[in-house]
């Protein structure tokens, strides 16, 4: 199992920093794009690539802020249930993200192959953009991963450290 988290968490950390990357270009863009409309000549096709951009800054840090438990989870009544309950619950809910997740993924790979087969292109810039259509897709493949994940660590929990009481 530890092989397993740990390339889970090397593909997230991977993706975060790719994710950052992005959103930096975006920052950098919408600043361009500020700065030469003073002058009467805006970056062309700004509105494409920050939809672009903004999609996959957004899917590659799904599986990281998953990992971070930084998702909004209303678990007010969950906490009032036994341990077993919460656990057969937690097992639910994992199941069902990572199901949903991979139809996600199934479903945009189909549509980016599509994209890919019918040569469509953007409507300002005329750049493919299947490329980030397969991006989104690998993003929410790696939140399916963390789920199933975190499915397996309910029923194989890693081993309690007994010197200190700490998971290991």
């Amino acid at each position: 199992m530890s092989k397993l988290e740990k390339i889970r968490d090397w593909i997230n950390r991977s993706l975060i920093y790719i994710a950052g990357s992005f959103l930096m270009a975006m920052i950098f863009l919408t600043c361009a794009n500020i700065c030469l409309r003073l002058f009467g000549t805006p970056v062309r096709g700004t509105f494409e690539l920050m939809g672009f951009f903004g999609a996959i800054s957004a899917s590659f840090a799904l599986g990281h802020t998953q990992m971070k438990k930084g998702h909004i989870a209303v678990d007010i009544l969950i906490f009032k249930f036994s341990e077993k309950t919460q656990k057969i619950l937690n097992c639910i809910n994992n199941l069902v993200c990572t199901i949903f997740a991979s139809i996600l993924v199934w479903q945009l790979v189909i549509k980016a192959t599509t994209i890919m087969e019918n040569g469509e292109v953007s409507e300002t810039l005329r750049i493919i953009y299947y490329p980030f259509t397969y991006g989104v897709a690998a993003g929410c493949a790696m939140l399916a991963f963390v789920f199933f994940i975190d499915l397996l660590l309910i029923f194989f929990p890693p081993p309690k450290d007994k010197s200190t009481g700490d998971i290991s």
